[in-house]
This record gives C-alpha cells, structure tokens and sequence, in this order.
C-alpha cells in the first residue's frame, strides 16, 4: 500500500477489520481498504512531528494518535478533523490505546509516564513509576488495569480505579522491555524485549509463567495475543516474525511449584527451555 512519504510506524485494524489505520514519519495518518489496499481517508495532518502510535475506538468511529511533537490528538473518521491537541507530556509520545468502552484513552512517553485522557474533555490523570521511557500501553479486556512496558526494564500493571500500580514490577527481562499486552481473557501478560526473550506473567500475580520463550537472535519489538488466546504472535529485529503455541502456559500454570522442573524437563530435555521445543509442532512458526 503506497501513499505515504516517510517511514510507516505504527499500524491497527479497525474493530470489523475492513479497514487499516497507519502514522508515518511523514506526520499524517490514513486509513486503508484492506481489500482494495487503497487509502479511502486522509492524509489526515495535524502533527508538527512523526506519528508513533495509532490506535481506531471500538466503535471505529474516531482514531487516536501519539507522535514525537509530544501530543496525542483525536481524529473524527468521518470528518478527518480532529480538536486540541491533548498537551502533558514532556517527551515523545511512544503508544497508545482506547480503552475498551472507548471513554478514555491511555499513553506512554519517554517522559517516563504513562497518562489516561478522558477522551471528551482531553482532561489527564498522570501515572508515575518507571524509570525510564515507557514503550507500550494497553488495556486488559474488562477496562480495570493497564500493563505498561518500559526502557527500565520493568513491565508492571496498573489499577485503573485507584491509580496505583499494582505489585511490584516484573522484573524478569534482562533489558528493556518493548511491548506488552494482555491475553483476551485478562488472565496473562506477554511481553518482549531486547533480551531477544518473549515471556509470559499471571496478571493477578505478577509472577512469570514458565520459562522465556526464545527463539528471536534480535530485540523483540511487539508481542501480541491471538483473538482466542491460544497462539502468541512476536516481532523482531532479526527480520522475522514468529508464532508460539500459548496454550502450553495453561499447563504451566496448572503445575505446582514443585511438579514445574520435572514436567519442563520432561518436554524439553537438553534444549533452551524455549516454547518451540514444547509446541505440538516442534518449532514456532516462522516467516
């Protein structure tokens, strides 16, 4: 699909998936027929700087976009126009998303902070922790927590009615963390970063599940759930993208402690401990 002149950053389904909506270096944003692969809306301009990160509302009525000019702003599909930039941030604006009733939308920044916006009055609740950039935001399918990926090293999840984070951070990443997001039925986070590792924590714990699942030989960029859960899809730096069996992680999470170490040896005798030695198929897929 060929319209924008610069770098594409960031790219998201519509919630009937007919459509993409994609940011680019070029400042704009557009949207595309999946079918036609031609661009039906924009270029939509606004941003003094690259578009980062671009997310549509469930209702796929409106889009919402963070760019390097620190701001988010709010776009009305229909129109192509969008208000006030929403202002808070003090450094690039690196991911954001709607929550799922669609009322509010959340950000991270290399400001260190992650912000909710209330999607009508552009008015912000600031969310202090990291130490670093935060890479990536979402929110879990019931609309009550927000799991946050940082430079830090760190991924740590958020009560969104009390503000407070909440556990400790995960600390199981040897570097910075790039991506994290929830399963669909909010029971698991996976996260990816530049220690080449994908992994997988219990939302209500906090605890890691399992083993990292490796495979990448570069920095993972973006990790996600599939619809049903079963099957998590990552990116990397080595140019490939891979697919990993996720419903091992229910036999990981069904095991006792003490039971953990023999049923992982058992599948995975010799080898790195990495999901692709336990996929029923043997190896991830690859493309």
């Amino acid at each position: 699909m060929l319209g924008h002149t610069g770098a594409v950053y960031s790219v998201a389904f519509s919630p009937d998936g007919k459509f993409v909506v994609s940011g680019s270096d070029d400042r704009t944003v557009r949207i595309w027929d999946v079918e036609t692969r031609k661009a039906v809306k924009g270029p939509f301009r606004g941003h003094e700087e690259a578009v980062t990160s671009v997310a549509l509302s469930p209702d796929g009525k409106h889009i919402v976009s963070g760019s390097f000019d620190d701001t988010l702003r709010i776009w009305d599909v229909d129109t192509m126009q969008s208000g006030q930039p929403f202002r808070g941030h003090r450094d690039a604006v690196n991911f954001v998303a709607f929550s799922p009733d669609g009322k509010h939308v959340v950000s991270g920044s290399g400001d260190r902070s992650l912000r909710i916006w209330d999607t009508q009055t552009g008015h912000p609740v600031p969310l202090q922790g990291h130490r670093h950039s935060v890479n990536s935001v979402a929110f879990s399918p019931d609309g009550n927590h927000i799991v946050s990926a940082s430079g830090d090293g760190t991924v740590q999840i958020w009560d969104v009615k009390t503000l407070k984070p909440l556990g400790e951070p995960f600390r199981k990443h040897q570097r910075e963390v790039n991506s994290a997001a929830f399963s669909h039925d909010g029971n698991y986070v996976v996260s990816g970063g530049d220690d080449d590792a994908v992994r997988i924590l219990d939302a209500e714990t906090g605890r890691p599940v399992g083993e990292p699942f490796r495979g990448h030989k570069g920095n993972v960029l973006r990790v996600r759930f599939s619809p049903d859960s079963k099957r998590i899809v990552s990116s990397s730096e080595d140019m490939t993208i891979r697919i990993w069996d996720a419903q091992i992680v229910e036999m990981w999470a069904k095991l006792k402690n003490e039971d953990m170490q023999t049923a992982i040896d058992g599948f995975i005798t010799g080898n790195d401990g990495s999901l692709r030695k336990i996929a029923a198929s043997g190896k991830p897929a690859r493309f």
